[in-house]
């Protein structure tokens, strides 16, 4: 039994488990950010334009 809980001890299998879970979650944060960034960027922009062609007036003769 005392030879088991040492190989248990021992094993490092898991930490490489944890070790992609944090850099997945990471990558995955990051790139929710990204999205956010640009989806704002996106509507701020797209508000402008159409705040400008509102603006515009249609000459007819």
């Amino acid at each position: 039994m005392f030879n088991i809980l040492r190989k248990f001890r021992r094993s490092d299998a898991g930490a490489v488990t944890v070790d992609w879970v944090v850099l997945t979650a990471a990558i995955v944060g990051l790139g929710v950010a990204v999205v956010v960034t640009i989806l704002q960027t996106t509507a701020d922009g797209a508000e402008g334009l159409g705040a400008h062609l509102d603006e515009q007036t249609i000459k007819t003769y």
